[in-house]
């Protein structure tokens, strides 16, 4: 089985084509990433210190089609016009046209070069349809619609969150159930019971600002420039995690929400009292980065606890961090030494599409021929 899957829920242009087949004695496939390609717009929303959503659509709109191509290439699949292909869909382009209206360079775009080509071997396309940033989405969304219609290919949504799972799924067939999932990006904070396959239960997520915010605004704070995780986690390296004693908020609370928002505040008003050296500046970022760590690591070995899971995993664009890899190893080795610890490949643990594939798999019975009809943009979706 060929999933086609495509990611925007952000400010990278992600498309992925993923093989799937059967392993004996796992509920989990034997995945084969046959092409993974990522167009980055970090040098578009530097300047800004954070993405403009207008602005992430704008270049999704530019970069999709190039990326299909790629990604087309990498998996071995022709690429080259052909003339039968184009004359017999004509009567078709006005249609494709009506799903693209509102992006016409992307329609050009489209119609000059994935009109030619021939329809590929795939069994069916997925397409992140949230949460994420709503004009983002909708610009990979649109484009999936447009697929889904002229290649007659069934089309799925995708929970972005459920992506961000799935990740640790493309690289092992060892998964024990219940699971707990520790889910942190720059937009979410989240503590996941998995009960199963598909059988997800929220029991806690931040109630401000997400752990991948927080480590971009602190950033920022610092001169550091945008994307703040990975800057702040080097700067880091040569600082004291000790040297500045910020609040751990929440960490004692009896519920598994999360709040950055005050650690956050405490760093703000440190920088403000102090003259910030380039020492000083290392030792706050390695004094905030364990703060964060902390409290993240401390909440989900208790809900691991409580909910006696066989297994742990980290997701999301956060779950990169190395030391909260690393940190997280080293606890559960210690304290629940029975029980699996899962981190996706650092290369997928930030947005992708090849997660998206891997989540698209499990609800493949979904996908239909007339979905490209229906499917919609959601902003605020929650997993479940």
């Amino acid at each position: 089985m060929r999933i086609l899957a495509i990611e925007t829920s952000c400010d990278d242009t992600c498309i992925a084509i993923v093989e799937a087949s059967p392993r004996r004695g796992s509920k989990i496939p034997h995945f084969r990433v046959l092409a993974n390609v990522i167009s980055s717009q970090t040098e578009i929303h530097k300047k800004y210190g954070g993405v403009v959503p207008s602005l992430a659509k704008r270049a999704h709109q530019e970069n999709l089609v190039t990326v299909l191509e790629k990604a087309l290439g990498e998996a071995g699949m022709k690429l080259s016009p052909s003339a039968k292909s184009y004359t017999k869909g004509q009567s078709k382009i006005k249609n494709a046209g009506k799903i693209l209206e509102r992006e016409p360079e992307l329609l050009e775009q489209f119609i000059k070069t994935v009109v030619p080509i021939p329809k590929p071997k795939i069994n069916f396309i997925a397409v992140t349809h949230g949460p994420g940033l709503e004009p983002a989405l909708w610009a990979g969304i649109n484009f999936a619609r447009a697929l889904s219609y002229w290649w007659r290919i069934p089309l799925l949504g995708v929970d972005h969150m459920e992506g961000h799972i799935a990740a640790n799924f493309l690289h092992t067939g060892k998964v024990e159930f219940p699971a707990i999932v520790l889910a942190v990006s720059g937009g979410h904070t989240q503590l996941i019971l998995v009960k199963d396959i598909l059988k997800y239960k929220l029991i806690g997520e931040t109630v401000d600002d997400a752990a991948g915010e927080g480590f971009d605004k602190v950033a920022r704070m610092l001169g550091l420039s945008f994307p703040g995780g990975p800057k702040i986690a080097k700067s880091a390296k040569g600082g004291n995690p000790k040297a500045f004693d910020f609040p751990r908020p929440m960490l004692h609370s009896k519920d598994y929400n999360f709040s950055f928002s005050g650690l956050k505040t405490a760093v703000l008003y440190t920088i403000r009292d102090l003259t910030v050296t380039s020492k000083i500046k290392k030792d706050i970022a390695a004094s905030f980065q364990q703060a964060a760590v902390d409290v993240l690591i401390a909440k989900t070995i208790r809900a691991a606890e409580e909910y006696k899971v066989k297994t742990i995993m980290l997701a999301g664009g956060v779950a990169a961090n190395e030391e909260l890899r690393k940190q997280f190893g080293e606890v559960i080795k210690k304290e629940l030494p029975d029980t699996l610890y899962k981190i996706p490949h650092t290369s997928l643990a930030t947005d992708n599409a090849a997660m998206i594939a891997a989540a698209a798999y499990f609800r493949r019975n979904k996908a239909t021929l007339t979905r490209w009809k229906t499917l919609k943009a959601n902003g605020n979706l929650k997993i479940g």
